[in-house]
């Protein structure tokens, strides 16, 4: 047999197949050189043999075995080697050609620069001149190319054609459900180290900060819709960790309408508009939704929450929220513990009331969207909370409810909530479309520590928020939009797709492989695992007996609520059902309210004019489990501790106005972090008593009063525009709010026929006494609303 050559010194045996990309050799070729001097030919040298060098180190894959029997249980890292040299791994010898667009020719080796600070793909056009999408100068966006002045638009006219085409584009499907957001930046910090119960990185660490995007939404209406509609609120936050990202994908109510994902286009298409006139809009009072709810009884523990002041909160800063499902916690050495996630706004939990609801509706439909971007534009930072709700298997297993069960709470009297850790939100987004609109969300998205459960609707929803973005956002690579990047590094074998932006260096994408050293290789125990539930069960489409109980915790929160909350519950059921046109579908809705309270179905039945039929049978021989009220399912239960910071309060001024008095409630309002306005009829300068002028900010007509929080009546012998401070007046007392009257501007609150006492929220005192009542007013505005008011016999 003829022995093949040494190379050495100028030879170049096999030169040629490294300058082909097709075949070559039996034995790998190593040449001296490629021919004539070239610095790229010398790198494509060292690019081929080196990428042999890699190949040859891995003879086969030393990890296959582990795949397989006792193995299998602990996952193990994949096997890697060095690249000799860089360039081995290169896609091509010419990557260190440098040009503005390319860089400097030196890749950073393991870098994915895609995952660095949004700050690389912030624009600003500050002294830039107009230009195309292609970056070419653009002289004329007045006008379209025409033959002659009065002729016709030329189709060569790119510039036109580009902005015209891009504009018909600009929308992207609107998410089915929680369509209505608004959103903002922040951070996670942790409490406190809590490896013990968790390998999650955001409690890796006391004093341990995650960068956050968080949005809130409402979920039926469309994403023009108005924000205090009663609904529930979806309160998303993404977790950018160093292990990936983590989506807690919560919302303000703890349970939700069903309890398999197998139902929820069924929840969906009910509670959507209607198909055949597709009205009405954001809203569950229609036939359709209580069709399908007195039709499905393990509905009734969310009926009470959603026919609550739950579901219309005050603003997204004073509402809580939840991870719904049931989570597990995993620590670094595969012990388990089940989670629940609570937050908890430090504003306090606040709502409005069912009328200045409506109205705020029409008022300002942003209301809630400007009140969050206010408050962050401020630098009154809202905060929350996360508490954690940590118990074992076996304590699940003592419950009187199934924890897999989504239409069911774990009572804190039963599980305390151990606070863990604060969230901050600190920056409102640049652009509403590229962020807000764009942030992708998906309960799927985990990093090691956190866990799935067998909870079937959370099963449903793995599937369904990654497969509704891909539908929303054009493709599988919507992780690659700016806000959805993590700040951890993406390395994969993924490519292609709609949109991709990603360039990937090199010619592997599989695994295993040799010709990249292995790279990326998988991370074995360092990874996500999922925890190894045991399984031993036949396949069948049911629910477990203890899903059946669908009204012992419908009951629990109904005991738990005030006086004045269970009001509101039954006025909420009653409006609901009045707008209902179908008697059999209000009848079957009493009868399943009977299950929960008779007092309840009662009052909502006299409310309809109607008599009350049997109650519904009941799903289960079992008799519903008696739960002790739990005080904490009370909105009253957490009033927040921020006093009045951020209350808006309406100052309501007059030609003649005592302005030095005016300056002073003005002054001490805003230094305690309110935001005072002067309100008047109109706008514009107005003389006070001492001829100064004040200038009003705000007109009636603009600023009604379900936008306010309390309003001051100034000292002034005259008010333009009676009739308007009058109306003004009269809504501040129907939905509860503070007033405080100062000198003759009490004769106004006489005029409106609102009564002094003994209502702790009507404050009357003279011009002298101004700063002491003040005080009382703010203690007062602090505690959010006088529901004392609703007890009282005289109402305007």
């Amino acid at each position: 047999m003829a022995k093949r050559k040494n190379n050495n010194g100028g030879a170049v045996d096999g030169a040629g197949s490294i300058l082909s990309t097709v075949a070559g050799p039996a034995a790998a070729p190593h040449p001296a050189r490629l021919g004539p001097p070239n610095p790229i030919a010398e790198q494509l040298l060292e690019k081929v043999t080196g990428d042999e060098a890699l190949a040859a180190e891995m003879p086969f894959n030393v990890t296959k075995p582990l795949e397989y029997g006792e193995a299998a249980y602990t996952p193990h890292a994949g096997e890697t080697r060095t690249p000799p040299t860089p360039i081995a791994t290169a896609s091509t010898s010419t990557e260190t050609i440098a040009s503005p667009k390319l860089g400097d020719g030196q890749p950073e080796i393991g870098d994915n620069a895609l995952t660095r600070p949004l700050d690389r793909v912030r624009v600003d056009d500050t002294g830039r001149e107009l230009t195309t999408n292609q970056g070419v100068p653009v002289a004329d966006n007045q006008n379209s190319l025409k033959a002659g002045l009065r002729g016709p638009t030329a189709m060569e006219d790119f510039i036109l054609r580009e902005k015209i085409t891009h504009f018909d584009h600009e929308r992207i499907p609107e998410r089915v459900v929680h369509a209505r957001g608004s959103a903002a930046h922040g951070y996670f910090e942790s409490y406190e180290d809590l490896r013990a119960i968790t390998r999650a990185a955001p409690f890796a660490a006391a004093g341990k900060r995650t960068p956050v995007f968080v949005r809130f939404s409402t979920v039926v209406g469309e994403r023009g819709s108005a924000d205090t509609v009663r609904d529930v609120r979806g309160f998303a936050t993404k977790f950018y960790t160093d292990e990936g990202n983590w989506d807690l994908v919560a919302n303000n109510i703890p349970v939700f309408f069903i309890q398999d994902a197998m139902k929820f286009p069924d929840l969906v298409h009910a509670v959507k508009p209607e198909p055949h006139h597709a009205m009405p809009q954001a809203s569950s009072a229609h036939d359709t939704f209580w069709d399908f709810a007195s039709l499905s009884p393990e509905i009734a523990h969310m009926l009470m929450w959603h026919t609550s002041d739950r579901a219309i909160p005050r603003s997204y800063r004073m509402m809580q929220g939840f991870g719904v499902h049931t989570f597990r916690l995993i620590n670094a050495q595969g012990q388990s513990l089940f989670c629940k996630f609570h937050w908890t706004p430090l504003a306090g939990t606040h709502s409005l009331v069912w009328d200045e609801a409506a109205r705020l509706a029409g008022a300002d439909p942003d209301y809630h969207r400007r009140d969050l971007w206010e408050a962050i534009d401020s630098g009154q930072f809202p905060e929350w909370e996360l508490g954690l709700q940590v118990f074992t298997e076996e304590q699940a297993a003592q419950f009187p409810f199934d924890i897999l069960d989504p239409t069911k709470i774990v009572p804190e009297e039963m599980v305390a909530v151990r606070a863990v850790g604060k969230l901050v939100l600190d920056r409102n987004p640049d652009n509403f479309f590229a962020e807000t609109e764009q942030v992708a969300f998906c309960a799927a998205h985990v990093v090691p520590g956190i866990d799935f459960t067998d909870d079937p609707l959370l099963q449903g929803r793995l599937h369904s928020y990654i497969d509704t973005q891909i539908s929303r956002l054009g493709g599988p690579n919507f992780h690659e939009i700016p806000i959805n990047t993590p700040v951890a590094q993406i390395h994969n074998n993924q490519r292609e797709g709609f949109h991709r932006q990603q360039i990937n260096r090199g010619r592997v994408n599989y695994e295993p492989n040799s010709l990249a050293g292995g790279c990326p290789f998988q991370a074995g125990a360092r990874g996500f695992s999922s925890f190894p539930q045991p399984i031993h069960a036949s396949k069948v489409c049911g629910k477990p007996e203890l899903f059946a109980d669908h009204y012992a915790q419908a009951r629990l929160f109904w005991i738990s609520q005030s006086a004045i909350e269970q009001r509101h519950i039954i006025d909420a059921f009653r409006f609901e059902l009045t707008r209902v046109q179908t008697p059999a579908v209000r009848s079957r809705t009493l009868a399943l309210l009977l299950n929960i309270d008779s007092r309840l179905a009662g009052a909502v039945a006299d409310g309809l004019g109607m008599e009350l039929p049997p109650p519904l049978p009941l799903s289960s021989e079992q008799p519903p489990y008696e739960y002790p009220p739990s005080p904490a399912l009370s909105l009253f239960a957490r009033p927040g501790m921020l006093g009045v910071r951020t209350r808006r309060v309406a100052i309501i001024v007059g030609q003649g106005v005592d302005g030095a008095q005016v300056r002073k409630l003005y002054a001490s309002l805003l230094d305690a972090g309110a935001v005072p306005r002067l309100i008047s009829a109109r706008i514009g300068p107005l003389a006070t008593a001492d001829d100064s002028l004040l200038d009003v900010e705000i007109s009636f007509e603009a600023g009604p009063s379900v936008l306010w929080d309390g309003a001051i009546v100034a000292d002034s012998p005259v008010f333009v525009g009676d009739a308007m401070a009058l109306e003004f007046l009269r809504l501040q007392y129907r939905h509860d709010k503070p007033i405080l009257a100062l000198g003759n501007g009490a004769e106004l609150l006489k005029a409106a026929r609102i009564p002094r006492k003994p209502d702790p929220g009507v404050i009357v005192a003279a011009s002298a006494d101004a700063a002491e009542a003040l005080n009382s007013f703010k203690a007062v505005l602090a505690q959010h609303r006088v529901y004392a008011r609703e007890n009282l016999a005289s109402r305007v």
